[in-house]
């Protein structure tokens, strides 16, 4: 679903066929460990990128092995499973994956009889968001699949619901350690709460509701805090805006008034950039949190918050500047 170019589903189906049967070989050499944890006594999870990482360290802590299938740095919707990723999948305990972001992904999981298999959208229903949609006016509407725009972690709320399906099933996989699971869970539930106010707050006296972005991906912040969201792409950050679209997104942003164009870090800058020179505007951040790319320095709720300060800079909150610099980001 979220693959736009046909050639980019058929390079990701063929090489996941491949690794597929490299890695059932490589189980099999492995004697096909089926124990219920790791060596080290911990759960074996796998998560198939960061926010779903996220959430799986921070609640399983020290009871758990995550690994993550998608590298700091790499875009997620590129994802082409290596045979020791496969292998990685069908051994797990756990899965913590988003269905439909990642046909590779969802291909293994089928395959694998992992006790516990967490999809974050079961969760959190998926919603249609079109290029320029949010609260006021919007059309997005539920699906009962896969469809629909993936990026629900970006509202802390809807993150908050997956965060608490996680928790259950981690202490259904692991009941010796349920007690310290609800715990976790409940602590970053209650700091996400907090996110979710610090958010509220901070929108609440900005000046204009519309912002333009590169990537149609902040579709559920928008609706949660009543804004506009403009994107140049779609939810494929690879696609290509036609012209029309162009001069659609120009026109948007001198109607209300925008003064800057976000662009992202994982994919290039290139679009948001002419838009930006054409129009006379500034650029900056506004990171979709598809991954992180130094976990030692940020993660998620530290990236939120400088999504926050970027959006009142640019939408006009009193005293508000950015807190990360406009610096040209790692091309894809």
């Amino acid at each position: 679903m979220m693959i736009g170019q046909s050639g980019r589903r058929t390079r990701t189906s063929i090489a996941l066929a491949a690794t597929a049967l490299t890695g059932a070989l490589v189980l099999t050499a492995c004697g096909g460990d089926s124990s219920a944890k790791s060596g080290s006594g911990k759960l074996k999870v796998v998560a198939s990128f960061y926010p779903m990482e996220f959430l799986a360290q921070q609640i399983g802590k020290d009871h758990v092995e995550v690994t993550d299938l998608t590298a700091p740095g790499v875009e997620p919707h590129d994802l082409e499973l290596t045979a020791k990723q496969v292998a990685a999948v069908q051994k797990a305990d756990a899965i913590v994956y988003l269905k439909g972001l990642q046909p590779t992904v969802d291909q293994a999981v089928g395959q694998s009889s992992a006790k516990a298999k967490i999809d974050a959208t079961a969760a959190s229903p998926l919603v249609d968001h079109h290029l320029d949609e949010g609260t006021e006016g919007g059309d997005g509407h539920k699906h009962d699949g896969p469809a629909g725009d993936p990026h629900i972690w970006l509202d802390p709320t809807r993150y908050a619901s997956i965060a608490k399906s996680v928790g259950a099933e981690f202490a259904k996989a692991d009941p010796s350690h349920a007690d310290e699971y609800k715990k976790n869970t409940d602590d970053l539930v209650t700091r996400l709460g907090a996110l979710d106010q610090e958010f509220q707050a901070g929108l609440k006296d900005v000046k204009s509701k519309t912002f333009v972005t590169s990537h149609a991906a902040f579709g559920y912040l928008a609706d949660h805090y009543g804004l506009t969201q403009v994107a140049i792409n779609g939810v494929d950050p690879e696609s290509e805006p036609t012209p029309a679209r162009l001069a659609e997104v120009q026109k948007a942003a001198k109607d209300n008034g925008v003064t800057t164009i976000f662009f992202e870090t994982l994919v290039s800058p290139k679009l948001a950039d002419t838009v930006a020179k054409d129009l006379g505007l500034k650029t900056a951040v506004l990171d979709p949190l598809e991954g992180v790319k130094d976990p030692s320095k940020d993660d998620y709720l530290s990236v939120m918050k400088q999504n926050l300060a970027n959006l009142r800079a640019a939408l006009g909150a009193p005293d508000s500047t950015p807190t990360t610099p406009a610096a040209t980001p790692t091309t894809s």
